[in-house]
């Protein structure tokens, strides 16, 4: 299940529960191919910067409990979350130059907040996953997601 974490949404921030917040989305709305009602994007800082993130990307109504947008934007400012799922990027490389409490590349695929997937793009000399973050884009995700809901049929 996912955790009970308190992330942020815009700004000024709006406290959102995690556990709470995915615990009743239906899986029957957005891109009714694969069943997704949200996709939320989160990192490890404050919801103004997620919304300013958004605001660059031309995404609208990117902030939680907003009906009209498909993409939620959240912050983890504490990394409370990054740490509640393992997360934590913890290879030396990254810290060696000041990158601390980094969250690792990963996608989740969640239905009312129980996690039915899981992928994370990493490798031993690429700890980030900036060489090959194919399993945790898009098109992987969506493989998994479309290759979940068969085996549930």
């Amino acid at each position: 299940k996912l955790p009970s974490v308190e992330l942020h949404s815009g700004f000024p921030p709006q406290k959102i529960d995690l556990a709470t917040y995915t615990a009743n989305k239906s899986i029957e709305s957005l891109h009714t191919k694969v069943g997704v009602d949200e996709i939320i994007i989160y990192c490890v800082n404050d919801g103004a910067v997620m919304a300013g993130w958004a605001n660059d990307l031309g995404l609208e109504n990117a902030e939680a409990n907003d009906n009209e947008g498909r993409i939620t934007m959240l912050g983890d400012p504490a990394g409370s979350l990054t740490k509640q799922l393992d997360m934590e990027m913890t290879h030396p490389g990254p810290a060696s130059v000041g990158i601390i409490g980094r969250c690792k590349r990963f996608a989740l695929y969640a239905v009312n907040g129980e996690v039915k997937y899981v992928a994370i793009s990493e490798a031993e000399d690429d700890p980030a996953g900036d060489e090959n973050p194919s399993a945790t884009l898009a098109p992987a995700l969506l493989d998994a997601i479309v290759s979940l809901n068969k085996d549930e049929l």
